[in-house]
């Protein structure tokens, strides 16, 4: 008879897949790293400015995914009174707090680059 596994058994590694469920649900997705990791990059941009530097994204998944990581309170959006009106986004606290994770993901993939393709 075989016996059941219980890997995730325990309260402390339930609490942990959940948290990484979490986190994956917040940040999954093409772009979301890409738009984070421009706006610690440049602190403020506007929508055109985001549009330039994020090669390949288009127009509606770029506002897409600005409103999920605005309401997700990674990123801020402020309309400014001018004519036209113009919209800045700018990281949260929050939001900044994925910096180390970006940085490690980078390391990751230029490691991983080296080792798989052996070029940067």
């Amino acid at each position: 008879m075989k016996k059941n596994a219980q890997i995730n058994s325990t309260r402390v590694c339930q609490v942990r897949m959940q948290a990484i469920s979490d986190a994956m649900s917040l940040l999954s997705g093409k772009w979301k790293f890409h738009i984070l990791g421009t706006l610690i990059e440049g602190n403020t941009l506007g929508f055109m400015d985001l549009l330039r530097e994020i090669n390949g994204i288009g127009t509606k998944m770029l506002s897409k995914e600005l409103q999920d990581l605005e309401i997700n309170n990674l990123i801020s959006r402020t309309v400014m009174n001018t004519k036209p009106i113009t919209v800045e986004y700018s990281i949260t606290e929050q939001g900044k707090t994925l910096l180390p994770l970006i940085d490690e993901l980078a390391k990751w993939g230029i490691d991983y680059r080296k080792s798989v393709y052996h070029k940067i």
